[in-house]
């Protein structure tokens, strides 16, 4: 079966299409500016064996991108198909499915529903992801299409980890909880960390494994026994780490502050919260980890703060979440930064060896993934440091392919 990923961002539309028999990536493409001034800078990128295809035009709205991306997909030369009939299916990238969705579902009338429902609760993704979905069933109206969502891998964790202390009528007639999100990247680097732990003798069941989502926004995860029991994202993305834009943890009580004594009004507060803030605000220099590491290796003072920030985050959340799984298998990092900061990952598990975590400077200095994940602790580490590459895009066409198929429950 081939399967096309969709994911829709606000002025984006990312794609890549999949052979699930043998599994492989037959092409994939951006069209980035949609909708920015109207679509009048927007360009199509579209990457295949055959070479690329750079396509400047018009793009208003996120139904022309996908006409665009259809024509891409079908072109003679650079393209997976010569018709339309062959793609077997359509999956999408869902921020927010709410308590709603546990697990990858069949789009039908009743789930658009639904998602439009959430759009209250991720108003900057969810609206995309609906533009995303119109458009390809305008497209490919024949083509079953999946809704894969960010929140369901977090669907397991117990009450007690995603009930907020604040009256209990908020969760109930607000569902004002956390839901956590990076859901389908933290279920892909799961898995690939259980085959790695279950060949060192650790039975699934059994494994304790903390996932480590670092790029522009950040993640951490607690999973035992392959199911998410606590995150780092709350009720929004901005809890947790500090991340590129966005703060992370935060005493509640700084918001009516910047409100009364700095007369800033709520979109204010959280456009400075959501935008401002991060690396970028404690840098002064920029939201890109590359740039505030190379500011901090030249000695700039607040670019070196950002970066021991960032660290001490995930060390604690390291310490946090060991204690909730009762002991440590696995320390999994992974995206933007994850794969690719070899002085993250060293400062994020210093001094953590009385967990059992106990790294090998040379090989985290000399990590070459190649889409294979890297163990880059010592050999007498008892919890092992692993480098896995994550693989959304992929981890959607399976799901897509599986529930298509009636091999996963619809």
């Amino acid at each position: 079966m081939i399967v096309l990923v969709i994911n829709c961002g606000s002025s984006s539309v990312k794609y890549e299409a999949f052979q699930t028999q043998p599994e492989k990536s037959l092409a994939s493409g951006l069209a980035d500016r949609v909708t920015v001034n109207g679509g009048r800078q927007a360009v199509l990128i579209h990457h295949s064996p055959a070479g690329d295809i750079r396509h400047q035009a018009e793009m208003p709205t996120h139904e022309v991108a996908l006409g665009y991306i259809v024509e891409a997909v079908t072109d003679p030369d650079h393209g997976v198909v010569e018709s339309l009939d062959e793609i077997g299916a359509v999956g999408h990238r869902v921020v927010h499915g709410g308590e709603q969705f546990s697990a990858s579902t069949v789009i039908n009338e009743e789930v658009i529903s639904a998602i439009q429902q959430f759009c209250e609760l991720a108003p900057l993704h969810n609206p995309a992801n609906l533009e995303g979905i119109h458009a390809c069933q305008k497209h490919l109206p024949d083509i079953p299409q999946v809704a894969v969502f960010d929140t369901a891998f977090h669907q397991t964790i117990p009450r007690h980890a995603f009930i907020y202390g604040l009256p209990y009528e908020l969760y109930q007639e607000r569902g004002i909880r956390r839901y956590g999100f990076h859901g389908t990247s933290h279920r892909y680097v799961a898995s690939r960390a259980t085959d790695i732990l279950q060949q060192r003798g650790t039975a699934p069941q059994d494994q304790r494994v903390i996932t480590c989502h670092l790029g522009n926004g950040c993640s951490m995860t607690a999973v035992r026994g392959g199911k998410s029991i606590d995150t780092s994202l709350g009720f929004t993305p901005l809890e947790g780490l500090l991340m590129g834009t966005r703060c992370g943890d935060l005493d509640p009580a700084v918001v009516p502050y910047l409100i009364n004594e700095m007369g800033l009004s709520a979109d204010q507060v959280d456009d400075l919260l959501n935008q401002q803030s991060g690396l970028l605000g404690v840098s002064g220099v920029s939201s890109d980890m590359r740039d505030v590491s190379a500011a901090a290796e030249e000695g700039h003072e607040r670019a070196q703060l950002a970066l021991d920030i960032f660290c001490y985050r995930i060390k604690k959340y390291i310490g946090a979440y060991a204690a909730a799984l009762g002991g440590l298998d696995a320390v999994v990092f992974t995206a933007g930064i994850g794969e690719n900061d070899p002085e993250v990952r060293r400062r994020s598990v210093a001094g953590l060896g009385y967990l059992g975590l106990h790294l090998n400077d040379a090989a985290t200095q000399d990590v070459s993934l190649d889409g294979q994940p890297v163990d880059i602790s010592s050999s007498d580490s008892p919890a092992r440091i692993l480098v896995i590459p994550t693989a959304e895009e992929l981890m959607i066409a399976r799901d897509t392919a599986a529930i298509v198929e009636g091999k996963a429950p619809a």
